[in-house]
């Protein structure tokens, strides 16, 4: 995931180590972990596959030049195909993969990201399936159990919400609806609405 954060930020502007670390600590710190033993190693393997190139270097703070690293066409390449991809991995690790991409969702052509969506809410129902499936084979015996049951499943159908939501909103930017305040509560109705056939796909 770092990988993917890095090029990701590297595509909008130009930038060192030091900020790029400063960007990811700011924007991405609840989803991965962020050090200079990772960003480092990192830039360095990136510049050698020549998906990133240094274009300058300006003065540090202790007198160390630091490079200014750019994206190239082919670090674009395999950023975008990261950013479509969906690896195998923990629910936990899977919902941080997905804020990560959230946020460079304006990098992406509309079907793209309408993919994206129809394919985290498909992973949220199958999850909240699942979450169902366990209350008899696990049952609960005390009011931590319960409470904490109960938040993961709050937290579940509010994400479940807003995926929703977010759907609905791609879906009336590509038919060229805006939305406007007196439609603004049709949509959100609409979008609450919106049926996702769920399959076992996670």
């Amino acid at each position: 995931m770092l990988e993917l954060s890095a090029l990701g930020l590297l595509q909008l502007q130009p930038m060192h180590g030091y900020r790029l670390k400063q960007k990811l600590e700011l924007f991405m710190s609840s989803c991965i972990s962020v050090n200079y033993g990772a960003i480092y190693p990192l830039l360095k393997r990136l510049e050698e596959r020549g998906q990133i190139a240094t274009i300058a270097e300006e003065a540090g703070d202790a007198g160390c030049p630091r490079k200014i690293y750019a994206i190239t066409p082919k670090g674009r390449e395999l950023w975008r195909q990261k950013m479509l991809e969906h690896p195998q991995e923990s629910w936990v690790n899977s919902g941080s993969r997905f804020q990560i991409k959230f946020f460079f969702f304006g990098d992406l052509e509309p079907a793209e990201r309408l993919k994206l969506l129809e394919h985290r809410l498909r992973a949220c129902y199958t999850r909240q399936d699942y979450i169902e499936s366990l209350k008899s084979e696990y049952p609960l015996t005390d009011d931590y159990q319960f409470a904490s049951r109960d938040r993961c499943k709050s937290v579940l159908a509010s994400e479940i919400e807003w995926l929703t939501e977010q759907l609905a909103k791609e879906k009336r930017a590509i038919a060229g609806v805006r939305d406007s305040p007196t439609s603004a509560e049709s949509a959100d109705s609409k979008g609450k609405s919106f049926q996702l056939t769920h399959s076992g796909e996670s």
